[in-house]
């Protein structure tokens, strides 16, 4: 059962699950997906990737010279088997892209390799949180942030509602976050994987 989470927890949630499969963040930029991911691997002693790191590390250049040079189909192929290779690795903690889960070959791999979790924020979070930044490539000529982010949110958030569990993000600090991503974790993997429930606990 998809599990959205609003609510609180207090710091510190106990980990009472073993992950059976790799946990996949996925959501708009200024979502936290990097932040919220790092944290969440240590919690779960797994390792941690991110998508976008790993791409740039394949190609050797960066992802906005990657768009440049040859264009966002060839981004999306090289995404897509970056994304697959790290889904045959051991289970750990997986920030991807904003566009990564709108790729259908993409999001089927997660679909059956890996549990999505979307990290859900609003507006008014998203702006604020990439204003602050100047690394955003489809941001970079945009000048309203707010209206690109909307449409964003209008094309994709119908698809990011496909993911396994879905924990609502606010302007909060990022470990409050991760303990409310712990607690839908824990109540999707209770009912979907019970044989990895309290298997592990601290």
């Amino acid at each position: 059962m998809k599990e959205e989470s609003h609510y609180h927890r207090p710091s510190g949630v106990p980990v009472n699950f073993r992950p059976p499969k790799t946990i996949v963040l996925v959501g708009l930029m200024g979502a936290g997906k990097t932040s919220i991911g790092r944290r969440l691997a240590k919690r779960l002693e797994v390792p941690f990737f991110d998508s976008d790191m790993e791409v740039e590390s394949a190609a050797g250049c960066h992802i906005k010279e990657i768009l440049d040079l040859f264009g966002e189909e060839a981004f999306l192929s090289g995404e897509y088997r970056v994304i697959a290779r790290l889904l045959e690795q051991d289970p750990h903690v997986l920030a991807t892209g904003g566009g990564s889960f709108m790729n259908p070959d993409t999001r089927a791999q997660i679909k059956e390799k890996a549990i999505s979790v979307w990290l859900k924020a609003d507006l008014d979070t998203l702006v604020a949180r990439v204003s602050r930044r100047t690394d955003r490539p489809l941001l970079e000529d945009a000048t309203r942030h707010r209206t690109t982010l909307e449409e964003f949110i209008k094309e994709r958030y119908p698809i990011y509602g496909e993911a396994n569990v879905i924990v609502q993000t606010f302007d909060e600090p990022t470990n409050t976050t991760v303990d409310r991503v712990i607690a839908a974790l824990s109540e999707y993997i209770r009912d979907a994987y019970p044989a990895q429930y309290v298997l592990k606990a601290f």
